[in-house]
């Protein structure tokens, strides 16, 4: 018997990491409704009273930048300058330019022609996929996201009213012989009101947030660290810096998988940090949806300007039902891995983006995330019956 135990965390939506990602991905929300074919780099950083935006955007319309921060702030629920930060009362400084003419050029010098599209950049994707839970994620990540969720949602609904934006979670599992049997320990640090007794605050998080989320997987060996420090009242950019693309195991899959290193929020989808990332998920969750593998990761590179990928290599982790060479043969023949071949068939032109950037940009049910689409599992499964 092989016993291991593995950790993931999550954050909330009004972490100062993750408010930034939500401002980034809203501007380019904002500009791509208007203009598909916009080029968007959109970085946010914020700190106590301040946010500054600063990137590269090509476009043919207008988005009031600070309009948009400030509304993304406002719906996180940071509305009163006591939490330490206020979306009426916080700077918003800007500082953008369009994208650069060396890029433009390799990416394609007609901004609204899409066809034989140039990557955006060079690097390394990632994507993956595992039979441990219905969704085909690893079992940490995903509890750890659905805790967050859960505090943000205890919160709106006044459930657990003193409650306020920032929090992060964190969920242990033991696994046996690569199998989920049981949660070991769960970490929630939320930020609270001040004068909250510490004990109280312990059990609503352990009765109304935990136990909903994580439920069988409990039992009486489970070890609970709430708020640890014993008080959590000084939180969001008030208490930390945030800045885009500094969660990025978060966004992915908690470190069960590798990481190509490139963040995605703020990012258009010629950007083949976020598109092809979303394309090796997809693929890798077709792998283990057609049962040719029980746990599937999938790495494409790319260089800037270059209409396909440089390499792709599936790696299985001897969980593989035919040989993992083969099941490369077979993704090239089903996938088209082309910037503008990812582009059309994931449907990425298209004001998506603020919603993956809070709890995971995978093995969620949104019907817009169509890399969590599991359409061609039956044509790998056919085209695997040559192998076997």
């Amino acid at each position: 018997m092989n016993k291991h135990f593995f950790t993931s965390e999550s954050v909330t939506e009004g972490h100062p990491d993750k408010m930034a990602d939500q401002i980034s991905d809203a501007i380019l929300d904002a500009i791509i409704k208007e203009d598909p074919y916009a080029r968007v780099a959109c970085e946010t950083l914020l700190t106590t009273g301040l946010i500054f935006i600063a990137g590269e955007i090509t476009t043919d319309c207008y988005a009031d930048i600070p309009a948009i921060a400030r509304q993304v702030v406002k719906d996180i629920g940071y509305t009163n300058a006591d939490f330490g930060f206020d979306y009426k009362t916080c700077s918003v400084i800007t500082s953008i330019h369009e994208q650069s003419s060396d890029i433009a050029v390799g990416v394609g010098a007609k901004r609204k022609v899409i066809k034989n599209l140039g990557a955006g950049d060079q690097g390394i994707m990632i994507g993956y996929a595992c039979s441990e839970t219905k969704e085909l994620m690893p079992m940490p990540i995903l509890l750890a996201h659905k805790l967050a969720k859960k505090l943000s949602e205890a919160r709106k609904k006044n459930i657990l009213p003193y409650l306020r934006p920032d929090g992060k979670t964190q969920v242990t599992v033991e696994y046996i012989d690569d199998k989920p049997v049981r949660v070991d320990q769960v970490v929630v640090s939320a930020q609270h009101n001040p004068g909250i007794d510490h004990k109280k605050i312990e059990k609503d998080i352990i009765e109304k947030i935990i136990r909903p989320v994580c439920g069988r997987m409990l039992d009486s060996r489970t070890k609970y660290y709430i708020n640890p420090t014993g008080i959590f009242v000084i939180g969001g950019p008030m208490g930390d810096t945030g800045l885009t693309g500094r969660k990025i195991i978060v966004d992915t899959y908690g470190g069960s998988a590798a990481h190509g290193g490139g963040c995605f929020s703020g990012k258009d989808p010629t950007k083949v940090d976020r598109s092809a990332t979303y394309m090796a998920r997809y693929i890798a969750k077709n792998i283990v949806a057609a049962e040719l593998a029980e746990r599937c990761e999938i790495q494409l590179s790319y260089a800037i300007g270059v209409n396909h990928p440089l390499s792709l290599k599936v790696t299985t982790f001897g969980t593989e039902k035919i040989n993992p060479r083969h099941i490369e043969e077979m993704v090239k023949l089903s996938f088209d891995l082309s910037p503008s071949g990812i582009i059309s068939h994931l449907n990425l032109l298209k004001p998506i983006y603020q919603k993956t950037a809070c709890y995971g940009h995978f093995g969620r049910e949104e019907k817009d995330f169509t890399w969590e689409k599991i359409d061609k599992a039956e044509l790998l499964k056919k085209l695997s019956k040559k192998y076997i």
